[in-house]
């Protein structure tokens, strides 16, 4: 298997990664500020899965097709950017209704649909599509062979200090939440600044990546 310090120079290099904020990081902090802690940590483990499947798919080796591709690149690209734009703009939509954006509806259906829309954002996060696809191989000890577990294993490392910086991040604007919410012009800011913050997160992740 692979060694100790190519472990840990890739653990190194996925924090560097994951502590500079992302689609993944905005959107938790965006469902954080919209619907609170519970809707925030939700929204970690969907994304944490949803980024996982990509390991997996690097790892069996569809992601040589991503990093060689650009139309599927851009496609998956695309679906991430459009989806988090109509996430945004339903958000806006509601934010003149804080108090229901604050309580939401069925607790089980919320939750599904919560950990849903997270798992659709890591899965289409363009920015772990690239790392998994063109960096993660990189580490691979080819000489040991195990190359999708091995492959499987960093992708592990990656999710786990995901999960837990993102969950900081969730918890740290959950709690910035409840300074809004105890004034109604406050909350009523709340859903239109998550909206607004998944509308420019979605243009942004449009508009940047691979140009070849």
């Amino acid at each position: 298997m692979m060694s100790t310090d190519r472990l840990l120079a890739f653990a190194a290099l996925s924090l560097l990664l994951i502590v500079i904020p992302g689609p993944s990081v905005l959107f938790v902090i965006g469902r954080a500020l919209a619907q609170g802690r519970r809707a925030a940590l939700t929204t970690v483990v969907g994304n944490t899965l949803g980024a996982y499947l990509l390991v997996a798919a690097v790892a069996f080796g569809i992601g040589s097709v991503v990093e060689r591709s650009v139309l599927v690149f851009t496609v998956l690209k695309l679906a991430g950017a459009v989806y988090l734009v109509c996430l945004g703009v339903k958000a806006w939509r509601e934010h003149g209704s804080p108090r229901a954006a604050f309580t939401g509806g069925g607790a089980a259906h919320s939750g599904l649909r919560t950990f849903g829309e997270g798992f659709a954002v890591g899965v289409t996060n363009p920015k772990t599509i690239v790392f998994f696809a063109a960096v993660l191989p990189q580490f691979v000890d080819r000489d040991s062979g195990h190359v999708t577990v091995q492959m499987l294993l960093l992708g592990l490392v990656f999710n786990v200090i995901a999960l837990a910086s993102d969950s900081v991040w969730g918890l740290i604007a959950s709690t910035a939440r409840g300074w809004f919410a105890r004034s109604p012009r406050r909350l009523s800011m709340v859903g239109g600044v998550g909206g607004l913050t998944m509308i420019g997160l979605g243009v942004t992740v449009a508009v940047t990546g691979r140009k070849d």
